[in-house]
């Protein structure tokens, strides 16, 4: 029994590390609430993030989500609206709702993009891949920590 507390208590410690290799494409670190740095060190780009927003073959964020000023034939209301997002998240925030919303909200509608374990009615071609890559979560990133209510 004394040999089983131990055990027990590194794999408590190891659940709160932050490592999320098991789930996510590549490793990060992952802090309270935010993943802090930028996928791969990648740096995003806003505009390249609007379209990834807006695209269907992309993350087609506006099946569920609205942004003032976005032109875009049609936008939803499931999730919240994303105007004005940076005032209420920081871009380490944005970026772990982003690649891996589920690891906070496990019952949640919204897929985690950047999660490649772990996951039930996988396409074979898909199995073990994200839905979006690294360069496409942070252009995200981008786009929506300058969403103040005025076009990108």
């Amino acid at each position: 029994m004394r040999t089983a507390l131990p055990v027990l208590a590194m794999t408590l410690l190891a659940g709160c590390s932050g490592e999320t290799t098991s789930r996510l494409a590549t490793p990060v670190e992952i802090t309270g609430d935010e993943i802090t740095a930028p996928l791969l060190g990648l740096q995003g780009d806003a505009v390249r993030g609007e379209t990834v927003f807006a695209d269907r073959e992309q993350g087609h964020c506006v099946l569920c989500h609205a942004v003032e000023g976005l032109d875009a034939e049609f936008q939803g209301n499931v999730g919240p609206a994303l105007t004005g997002v940076d005032a209420r998240l920081n871009e380490g925030q944005i970026r772990l709702r982003v690649a891996d919303i589920q690891s906070l909200w496990p019952d949640t509608l919204m897929p985690s993009y950047y999660r490649s374990g772990g996951l039930n009615q996988v396409a074979p071609a898909y199995a073990g891949e994200p839905a979006l890559t690294a360069q496409q979560i942070e252009d995200l990133v981008a786009y929506l920590g300058k969403l103040d209510g005025e076009r990108t």
